[in-house]
């Protein structure tokens, strides 16, 4: 069910234009197919509702002391049921997200402070897969506009991916350093690495190695970057761990910002 739904999603997404060739025409059809997706999601709820009714009754039977291999391998195909309906349920809240990271209200903020609180809020699941974050901070770092909300989602993405690239835990820095006219976030884990052939299409939408992933969390997050007007590179090798670079402007007239605690 929800192979056949992602294949839906994906021939229509497959229609779509490039969009800086013509904006409108993109804009449009990304409504469409973002619609068809609300579609879906509606009788989703309700198919999902319905089987943990059902699932209520069948340990109804069981604890009624009837239980047999019937009502065991209904009870199998249920759960695997609702286990389809979470992954597309997943699936296309992921498609939203990245259909509606077009427009952000951005606003001055030290970029410091964001990725610290950041970094302390994720701090407990990466210490769980035996992660280790290192955090070097430029503390003359310029102020940039970003919008918060949507800016830590790409940053969230970008640290769960790391922390699952890395099964048996490692390291995984971030760092931020002023360059050129902006300022550049760095995220460098000691995973083990992409092939080339990979790494040449961590951004194509719905293209995933993790079993069950979406393949739109890399593509998300680069819409968020171009969005602010930065940009997002991808450095890795096998062996060797992989390195996110982020790229945000510094507007001219911005003052720098004292981080928390300085």
């Amino acid at each position: 069910m929800a192979a056949v739904a992602r294949d839906v999603i994906m021939a229509q997404s497959a229609l779509l234009p490039d969009p800086r060739a013509d904006g409108d025409t993109y804009a449009d059809l990304i409504k469409l197919v973002s619609e068809l997706a609300h579609e879906i999601r509606n009788p989703l709820s309700s198919i999902r509702l319905n089987m943990e009714l059902l699932a209520e009754d069948v340990d109804g039977i069981a604890a009624d002391g009837v239980a047999n291999q019937t009502t065991r391998r209904a009870r199998a195909k249920i759960d695997l049921v609702r286990q389809e309906c979470d992954r597309l349920q997943k699936l296309l809240d992921d498609f939203l997200d990245f259909s509606r990271q077009e427009r952000i209200d951005p606003e001055p903020g030290n970029l410091n402070t964001e990725i610290e609180q950041l970094l302390d809020f994720f701090q407990p699941r990466a210490a769980e897969a035996g992660v280790e974050l290192v955090r070097f901070f430029d503390p003359a770092l310029p102020a940039v506009r970003i919008d918060r909300e949507t800016f830590r989602s790409a940053l969230l993405n970008l640290l769960i991916n790391a922390t699952q690239a890395m099964e048996a835990g490692g390291q995984l820095m971030v760092r931020t350093r002023a360059a050129g006219l902006g300022v550049t976030i760095e995220l460098i884990d000691t995973g083990p690495g992409m092939t080339r052939e990979t790494l040449a299409r961590v951004f194509e939408a719905f293209y995933s190695t993790k079993q069950g992933g979406s393949g739109l969390g890399l593509p998300t997050a680069r819409k968020i970057v171009e969005a602010h007007g930065g940009t997002i590179d991808i450095e890795s090798a096998p062996g060797r761990g992989t390195k996110v670079a982020i790229w945000l402007p510094a507007p001219p007239r911005l003052p720098t910002e004292p981080a928390a605690g300085h």
